[in-house]
C-alpha cells in the first residue's frame, strides 16, 4: 500500500504507475476523496475544541449563578455534540472509502524499470547453460505423453478425483519431485542462510491483503467454506497461493530490531490457484495446475538494502538450476507485465526442448517461468504493518520485502523430463538429485495397473 501523504503530494507520479501497470482506476476522485476527508477531519477538530470551550464555560456560568446564560452555553453544547456526531460518522464513511482505494494502488516502479505494455516488452537479460547442452533425442516426446508412458504421471485419474488441472505423480515422478523439494531446500538453508518454516495451508483474509493478494486477486483463490463474494470476512480461510502469503504474514504488526535484519525464509509448501485470469493460456500437461509444490524464499532486510538483497535473491533461485544443469534465462519485467505489488522483478524460465514455441531459443523448445523474484519495497510492509527500529530509542520505519520461488516444481520436472530424456524413452536423472533418490541414475518407468495392464498383457 503507498502511503497517503505519498499519494497526495505525488499525483503525477501514482498516476504514471497506474498508466504504465494498466491499473483502470480514478485517482482523481481518490484524492477528492482525501479531500473531503481532510476537511471534516479538520472541523471535526474544531467542532470538538468549541465544544470543550462550551463546557469550560458552562461550569463558569453556573458557579456565578448565571443560570440563564447557562442553559445556552448548554444548548450550544448540545448542537454542538450534535454536529461533531454528523462530521465524524461522515468522515469515517469517506476513510473507509479512501482506505478502498489505497488498497488498489499499485505499487511504484523502480526508476529503471523498462516501460511497456506487456509480457513482449519484456527484456531478456541473459541466459544461462546453452553453450554445452546435453545431446538430445532426435525427436522429444513432450512430457504429458512421457509421464502416461512411463506411468509417472497420472492426470486421467487426478482428474477424476479432483477435476482438470489435478494429477496423480506416481512411482519415481513423485520420488523426483520429492526429491527436488529436499534439494531446493537443503541448498538454500545450508548454502543461503536461510531458516526453514513449514506454514499452515489455510490462510484468512487479513494475510491475504497484507501481500496485495486482496483485493485485486479473488477469482484465482480457493475459498475454504464460501464464495469468493466477501473477501474481507476475516473468519474464512483461503488455501495459499504461494507461501508468501503466509511467511510475510507470520509477522504482520510486528516491529524488529535493528539486529534481526536481514531476516531470511525458506518455506515449503503446495500451493493452490484457479488460474481463473489465465484464459486462452495451455491446459494440456503439468505445466499450468491447479494445486503444485513449490520452495519460497522470503527476506524482510532494511530498506537500504534490498536493492543489493534483490540481485543476492535471484542469484540465490538460479542456483538450483545450476546445480541441475537445465538451461534457463533471466527476464526484467517491464512495467505493464510487473504486476500489482511489485517495485522491479525479474522471472526465471527454464527450457523445456519438446515442443516448438514462436519465443524459443534458436534449439526450438519453450521458456517455462519457473520462479518471480520480486521487491516490493516498502509496499507489503505497509499493508501488514511490519516495521523495525534502527536504533531501540527511535521511531519505527517501514521496513522492505522481497521474495523469489527458489523454485517451483511442475515446470522444473517439465524441464526435466524433456530435457534429460533419452532415445529409449528413459529419463536421465540430474546428477545432483542422486542423492536424493538414493543413487538411482535414470528413469524407466512403472508397468500398469488394472484393466489397462491386462489389455496390453492380452495383445501381447
Amino acid at each position: 500500500m503507498l502511503d497517503r501523504t505519498y499519494v497526495r503530494e505525488n499525483p503525477d507520479e501514482v498516476r504514471a504507475a497506474l498508466e504504465n501497470k494498466g491499473v483502470d482506476l480514478d485517482l482523481d476522485r481518490l484524492l477528492s476523496i482525501d479531500e473531503q476527508w481532510r476537511e471534516l477531519k479538520a472541523r471535526g477538530d474544531d467542532l470538538r475544541h468549541e465544544r470543550n470551550q462550551v463546557s469550560q464555560t458552562i461550569g463558569e456560568l453556573k458557579r456565578e449563578g448565571r443560570d440563564e446564560e447557562a442553559e445556552d452555553a448548554i444548548e450550544r453544547s448540545n448542537e454542538l455534540k450534535t454536529e461533531l456526531e454528523t462530521v465524524e460518522g461522515r468522515a469515517d464513511v469517506l476513510e473507509t472509502e479512501l482506505e478502498e482505494g489505497l488498497a488498489r494502488l499499485p505499487m511504484i516502479p523502480q526508476e529503471d524499470v523498462p516501460i511497456g505494455a506487456d509480457e513482449s516488452d519484456n527484456v531478456e537479460r541473459r541466459r544461462e547453460g546453452f553453450d554445452d547442452l546435453r545431446e538430445l533425442p532426435g525427436e522429444i516426446v513432450p512430457h504429458y505423453d512421457l509421464g502416461e508412458d512411463l506411468e509417472i504421471i497420472d492426470f486421467e485419474r487426478g482428474a477424476k478425483v479432483a477435476g482438470g488441472g489435478f494429477q496423480f505423480l506416481k512411482g519415481d515422478g513423485a520420488r523426483l519431485e520429492h526429491a527436488l523439494i529436499q534439494f531446493f531446500l537443503d541448498v538454500h538453508r545450508e548454502e543461503h542462510g536461510y531458516v526453514d518454516v513449514f506454514p499452515p495451508i489455510p490462510v484468512n483474509s487479513a494475510s491475504m491483503r497484507g501481500t496485495g493478494q486482496f483485493p485485486k486477486f479473488t477469482e484465482d483463490a480457493y475459498r475454504l467454506g464460501g464464495d469468493n463474494d466477501d473477501p474481507y470476512d476475516d473468519d474464512d480461510l483461503w488455501l495459499l497461493p504461494t507461501a508468501e502469503v503466509p511467511v510475510t504474514n507470520m509477522h504482520r504488526d510486528e516491529i524488529f530490531v535493528d539486529e534481526d535484519l536481514p531476516l531470511k525464509y525458506v518455506a515449503y509448501s503446495p500451493n493452490f490457484r484457479r488460474e481463473a485470469g489465465e484464459h486462452g493460456t495451455e491446459t494440456r500437461g503439468y505445466v499450468r495446475v491447479h494445486q503444485f509444490n513449490k520452495v519460497e524464499l522470503v527476506n524482510f532486510v532494511r530498506p537500504d538494502e534490498s536493492a543489493d538483497r534483490f540481485e543476492g535473491l535471484v542469484a540465490e533461485a538460479e542456483e538450483v538450476l545450476r546445480r541441475l544443469e537445465l538451461p534457463y534465462r533471466i527476464l526484467e519485467m517491464c512495467t505493464g507485465d510487473l504486476g500489482f505489488t511489485q517495485a522491479k522483478k525479474y522471472d526465471i524460465e527454464v527450457w523445456a526442448p519438446a515442443d516448438d514455441m514462436d519465443d524459443g531459443p534458436e534449439e526450438g523448445g519453450r521458456w517455462l517461468e519457473v520462479s518471480s523474484v520480486s521487491n516490493f519495497e516498502d509496499f507489503q510492509a505497509r499493508r501488514a504493518g511490519i516495521q523495525y527500529r534502527p536504533e531501540r530509542h527511535e521511531s519505527a520505519e517501514y521496513l522492505h520485502t522481497l521474495n523469489g520461488s527458489g523454485v517451483a516444481l511442475p515446470r522444473v520436472v517439465v524441464a526435466i523430463m524433456e530435457y534429460y530424456q533419452n532415445e529409449d524413452g528413459t529419463i536421465t536423472v540430474p546428477e545432483a538429485l542422486r542423492p536424493y533418490m538414493g543413487g538411482q541414475e535414470v528413469i524407466e518407468g512403472h508397468d500398469p495397473v488394472g484393466e489397462s495392464a491386462l489389455g496390453e498383457s492380452e495383445g501381447e
